[in-house]
């Protein structure tokens, strides 16, 4: 089977049942490298004539895919479903979606390189903020007007005046966007959900190196959403006892949330407790008391135990994670940027008052820490399209921002992997105390680079 090519896109177009028996004799491996040739941005499978598939089935071409993104570099995915199959994808890999969904070709087209005055006016929402952002900075980048949605009332009410736009954008999703391997949420603390029967298993589907990065960055609260764990045995018990011993090198917090010991050992839960682990009936009763919040680590910092220096695979990097970050900030504030000065050294910064922070971790192929430090009319500005309007609390305006710094890390990562380096990256930690951030900081020596936009200092600080 041949990919059909339109414009920068190939697309294979499948028919009938998509099972796991008879998926490879639709596609096989060398149908993928005969595409090793085409010149393409993006290759897609088709589901349009699919009439039923099931996880199985997809898998064949998700391995196949990525066989092909690893080897050419391209974004990968399915394209031509309705809601009913978008639904059933996403039951099938929850947040392990690391491949493309795009509702249609015509779709598809707004995602690769064109005539920049071919511009198209779209209507855009999805209710994950990361996704929303990293859409609409895409098509600002390929030369669009995205109107963004902030809500699903929002979005239903506009995309009734469906003339307005060339395209409404919905039901789809950027796979090479960074990781989902948790949620942030209001107080800087770290989500993970966990379910069924904990064993084993746990430590091989837990990302430690994902956790280990995130303490890096600066995160201290680090919540088990466990409302939907049956039980667990001696191995989870160790797993968990472990993982409270290292977290506690940094002054960092575990809790778990909505655990029940009906079926499991309540000495489990005192051993637990005697690591340091803290439960807790509901969310809300930690994200809702700000002073326990605090308490916990959600909203403060500390030492980081481990002092790392750079070394010279991060340096050699430096041009590709500054571009990212210019690149977006002159989308998001369309002022240019001029580069003041830069120099090794540890994190120095002039005026801590007036400023907002972020930091975003990376890791793979090479590793390390990129803390970004606005002054607040910058970050006010610079978030204005993923707010929507211009009168925000600083809270709105942090949060926003961690979408933001989100954004800068997935371009980072894309463009490293144009260069053959593989990167996964943390979820943002944000900053409203630049005290804060120097509790983590202030020992780390990296490279400054000092910018101007629009006559004020932005600081881009790169560090282990």
């Amino acid at each position: 089977m041949r990919a059909v090519v339109k414009g920068r896109i190939g697309v294979f177009h499948l028919q009938g049942f998509l099972d796991g028996n008879n998926a490879p004799s639709f596609l096989t491996l060398e149908d993928i490298r005969a595409t090793e040739s085409l010149n393409v941005d993006m290759l897609l499978v088709s589901l349009k004539k699919v009439i039923f598939f099931n996880k199985n089935g997809l898998d064949v071409f998700v391995k196949l895919l990525t066989k092909v993104r690893n080897l050419k570099h391209i974004v990968v995915g399915f394209c031509d479903y309705d809601h009913t199959k978008f639904q059933a994808i996403n039951s099938f890999y929850g947040h392990d979606i690391n491949f493309s969904l795009f509702k249609s070709e015509k779709i598809a087209e707004l995602f690769v390189a064109t005539n920049k005055n071919d511009s198209k006016t779209v209507l855009l929402y999805n209710a994950d903020p990361s996704q929303r952002s990293a859409m609409a900075i895409e098509l600002f980048d390929y030369g669009h007007n995205p109107v963004i949605a902030q809500s699903l009332s929002e979005f239903e009410t506009k995309k009734k005046t469906t003339d307005l736009y060339y395209a409404i954008i919905e039901d789809t999703h950027l796979g090479f966007f960074g990781q989902k391997v948790a949620t942030r949420v209001t107080g800087n603390a770290v989500i993970y959900t966990i379910s069924n029967f904990l064993d084993a298993e746990i430590a091989e589907t837990f990302n430690i190196t994902y956790h280990n990065n995130s303490l890096n960055v600066g995160f201290r609260l680090f919540i088990f959403d466990a409302y939907k764990v049956i039980s667990m045995n001696i191995h989870a018990l160790n797993f968990f006892t472990k993982l409270a011993s290292s977290a506690a090198e940094y002054n960092a917090t575990i809790c778990f949330v909505g655990l029940t010991f009906e079926k499991t050992p309540e000495i489990f839960k005192n051993d637990l407790e005697d690591a340091g682990i803290m439960f807790f009936e509901t969310m809300d009763n930690i994200l809702k008391n700000k002073e326990l919040l605090q308490e916990l680590g959600g909203g403060g910092g500390a030492t980081v135990k481990q002092h790392r220096a750079l070394n010279k695979g991060l340096i050699n990097e430096l041009s590709h994670f500054i571009d990212a970050t210019v690149s977006t900030l002159n989308m998001m504030t369309n002022a240019q940027a001029t580069k003041n000065s830069l120099n090794i050294q540890t994190l120095t910064i002039a005026n801590p008052a007036d400023q907002f922070a972020s930091s975003i971790g990376f890791y793979g192929d090479i590793d390390g820490l990129i803390i970004l430090v606005f002054p607040k009319a910058i970050a006010k500005k610079a978030c204005e399209l993923l707010i929507g309007e211009s009168n925000v609390t600083d809270e709105e305006v942090l949060d926003s921002l961690a979408e933001f710094v989100n954004i800068i890390g997935g371009r980072a990562k894309v463009l490293l992997s144009e260069n053959k380096k593989r990167l996964d990256i943390t979820l943002p930690r944000t900053y409203s105390d630049i005290a804060t951030l120097m509790e983590i900081a202030q020992t780390k020596k990296g490279v400054q680079v000092d910018l101007s936009f629009e006559g004020q200092n932005f600081i881009f600080f790169l560090t282990r």
